[in-house]
């Protein structure tokens, strides 16, 4: 089938993330899968949340939001109390994800916020939040390590994501929002520097799948956040 930008089934969007857009934030970064692109901010703040009070560690968090005009149609924005659904699932998935890679203990009792704003969505809005956040938790960390802030360095690994998608019986990796929308399966895969998932969320859209089928999406959206590893790395080394 005929794709954007060219590409074949297996194909990522053209992927990029930007250093160093505002200067308030130790890490921000805009991250850009194709059309979507995320302003992704990482800052800390001393203290840790009450159930952690006393303990030694720190605490990472996240919060995510649609910008009003980051689609065709106006989103309304998130008010206090009134967060949509969607909007606290993909938070939480956002700050389990980023844990999983991170020693809390050697953050002392300090508290990481990541904050990820979606400026134009056109598809794949969680899986760039994830692997541009772990772009600005990287600077916010050696923000942090510069002014012996830390403990010990505290990343374990990098963390990527990347969707996958079927239509019409043909895998497709990182699907935009006319993608999306097509597709029979869609999965978000997160994965570790180390080759290990941290999530997998998939489901039916149209028909169910079989098992070699699903195979085949993980085998394609491991060997995509592969690719988007070494962008990560060439960034941060530049």
């Amino acid at each position: 089938m005929k794709r954007k930008h060219d590409r074949n089934p297996e194909d990522l969007r053209p992927v990029q993330f930007e250093r160093g857009f505002t200067k308030s934030a130790p890490g921000s970064v805009i991250a850009s899968f194709g059309e979507t692109r995320v302003l992704c901010t990482a800052t800390f703040v001393d203290g840790v949340p009450p159930f952690l009070q006393g303990k030694g560690q720190g605490w990472l968090t996240a919060e995510y939001s649609m910008l009003p005009s980051s689609t065709g149609q106006r989103k309304a924005r998130d008010r206090a109390g009134k967060v949509d659904g969607r909007s606290v699932e993909i938070q939480r998935l956002i700050g389990r994800a980023i844990r999983s890679i991170i020693d809390l203990k050697k953050l002392t009792e300090r508290t990481i916020w990541i904050d990820c704003d979606v400026l134009q969505a056109d598809g794949g809005t969680r899986t760039t939040s994830i692997s541009g956040a772990y772009v600005a938790l990287v600077d916010l960390l050696r923000h942090m390590d510069e002014r012996r802030v830390l403990r010990d360095w505290p990343l374990k690994t990098a963390l990527g994501a990347v969707s996958v998608g079927v239509i019409d019986g043909t895998v497709l990796c990182d699907l935009d929002y006319q993608e999306d929308s097509r597709a029979d399966v869609d999965m978000n895969l997160v994965m570790t520097g180390e080759g290990e998932f941290v999530e997998v969320q998939g489901s039916a859209e149209g028909r169910t799948f079989e098992r070699k089928l699903l195979d085949g999406m993980l085998d394609t959206g491991s060997a995509a956040i592969q690719r988007i590893f070494e962008i990560q790395r060439s960034v941060l080394e530049g």
